[in-house]
């Protein structure tokens, strides 16, 4: 009989995360042989794939030959499961208590819920922004980067559903990609993660093709999990940026068009070319010169990149 869920973990380069991430999923989940864990490693350099060769035995560990990207990662580990809901979670996180248990209860509770996400904690224990209202153009143009304050309050509370409390169940529009539980008829309604997204806003397309198909998404704050962030991301600080940006682009052509995708592109360009010119500026002064070097070879790829997806 197949388990009733398959978790799909992505890894690159963060092996003791990982093996932390592994350790909570057991101890939420202590029947371990009654569930599918999958873990994809993209290639990683630091001894991950022995580490869960050696220590997670049970594990159905997919060793890639190539980076594919957190989407493509995650597609092959869609593939490869077996249950009938599919947990896509980051490595850098730890699942709280039974929060794998309280997924699945409420979609088993709920059959017009196609996906929930947890309440995500920084490692303090302190709330970490996870639900999400589909952004509009101007969010898409000025919300993470250095213009955002430009943005009123009141549209950035409304994008991050500040302006409602987090501590009760809500139907939201999409939730962050780092713990995300889906049903497997869904999947095979709407298709997997876009890979021409390589990181970054795979899981907005996916989750506003899973809304337009009728389907709801449901914030489940009983369920909680640690999520450390950007700890594989923060390796490659120039791509981050490109992959951040064009994946933005890619979204805004997919859902409002190629005109207001190209405009999006180039504004966003022009941000890079101006602070490219204020941080020369600075090194010229002689102000901290060592992070103006880095920042300006950071900004000149991503220029280079025109921010087209790689």
């Amino acid at each position: 009989m197949p388990p009733i869920l398959s978790v799909v973990i992505v890894n690159w380069n963060v092996r003791d995360l990982l093996a932390r991430a592994l350790e909570s999923i057991r101890s939420s989940w202590p029947d371990f042989e009654n569930i599918e864990v999958i873990v994809v490693d993209n290639a990683s350099r630091d001894g991950s794939a022995d580490m869960v060769r050696s220590m997670f035995p049970g594990v159905h560990l997919i060793a890639s030959g190539q980076n594919r990207g957190f989407t493509g990662g995650n597609n092959l580990g869609i593939r490869a499961a077996t249950g009938e809901y599919i947990l896509l979670l980051n490595p850098d996180t730890e699942i709280i208590a039974d929060a794998l248990e309280t997924m699945v209860t409420y979609l088993q509770e709920h059959p017009d819920v196609a996906l929930v996400g947890p309440k995500l904690l920084d490692p303090d224990g302190s709330p970490q922004s996870s639900r999400r209202r589909f952004p509009s153009l101007s969010v898409l143009f000025l919300e993470s980067t250095w213009l955002q304050s430009l943005l009123p309050r009141r549209r950035l509370q409304q994008y991050y559903v500040d302006d409602v409390e987090d501590s009760g169940i809500q139907d939201v529009d999409w939730v962050t990609g780092a713990a995300m539980m889906v049903r497997r008829e869904v999947i095979e309604t709407v298709g997997l993660l876009d890979e021409g997204f390589f990181m970054y806003c795979e899981e907005l397309d996916w989750c506003r093709r899973i809304r337009s198909a009728g389907w709801r998404i449901v914030y489940v704050p009983a369920a909680q999990v640690i999520h450390y962030g950007g700890k594989s991301s923060d390796q490659v600080v120039a791509a981050r940026h490109i992959y951040f940006q064009s994946s933005k682009v890619r979204y805004t052509r997919k859902h409002h068009g190629r005109w207001a995708a190209e405009v999006l592109r180039l504004w966003l360009l022009g941000q890079y070319v101006w602070q490219y010119a204020l941080e020369w500026l600075k090194w010229l002064s002689g102000h901290r010169r060592a992070l103006r070097k880095e920042r300006l070879h950071a900004y000149s790829q991503v220029i280079q990149s025109k921010l087209k997806q790689p």
